[in-house]
């Protein structure tokens, strides 16, 4: 999905103030940290590579489940906002 795509889509969907994909990619980003979720969770559900190749040929982890709860809680924290 192109960057303008994406930025159409989550205007439309009411998120007036994102003016670029990485803007909402940071303040998600930041919501989950502050709500103390394990930053490589965060890290690996934004799709961000791993810096550390050594790490990055061991560590084959997907965080599955860690990512399912870290959405659910982000859904239901975006629905009691409305």
């Amino acid at each position: 999905m192109s960057e303008n795509a994406f930025l159409v889509l989550i205007k439309r969907i009411g998120f007036q103030e994102y003016t670029t994909a990485q803007r909402l990619r940071a303040t998600v980003s930041t919501v989950l940290n502050e709500h103390g979720f394990r930053p490589e969770v965060i890290e690996k559900q934004l799709a961000h590579e791993e810096r550390n190749q050594v790490r990055k040929a061991y560590n084959r982890v997907d965080y599955l489940e860690e990512c399912r709860e870290m959405l659910q809680w982000r859904a239901n924290q975006l629905e009691s906002q409305e």
